[in-house]
């Protein structure tokens, strides 16, 4: 078996061609907001995902593959806390990623907001 975060490089790498390939699980966007910011994504990846040169990267409008995105939290690499199972169900999990798909991302600098 691979190595989940050789698997989350792979995937990122191979960018929108492979997400066009593999649909993502269902995912209830508006409850995904909810974990969005009860979970504390926003604290570093901004309010619309719009990440941020210190805290965290942008992950809208352009979204990573699901798999990719799933790897990264269960498993992540440099200082981002782990999001595991007993922290995010699967389902919790394509909630969050539902919720990030559905962002257009911010339409001018003025639009966004960091709280730290």
């Amino acid at each position: 078996m691979k190595h989940p975060l050789l698997l989350a490089c792979a995937l990122f790498a191979a960018g929108p061609a492979l997400a066009q390939n593999a649909a993502p699980p269902p995912g209830d966007a508006k409850h995904g907001e909810m974990l969005f910011m009860a979970d504390g994504c926003y604290q570093c990846h901004g309010t619309v995902a719009q990440g941020s040169r210190g805290t965290g990267p942008r992950l809208a409008p352009n979204t990573i593959p699901y798999e990719a995105f799933a790897a990264q939290l269960r498993t992540p690499r440099d200082i981002m806390p782990p999001y595991t199972t007993v922290v995010l169900t699967d389902s919790q999990l394509a909630d969050v990623y539902a919720y990030v798909k559905s962002l257009p991302g911010p339409a001018k600098a003025s639009d966004v907001t960091i709280l730290h």
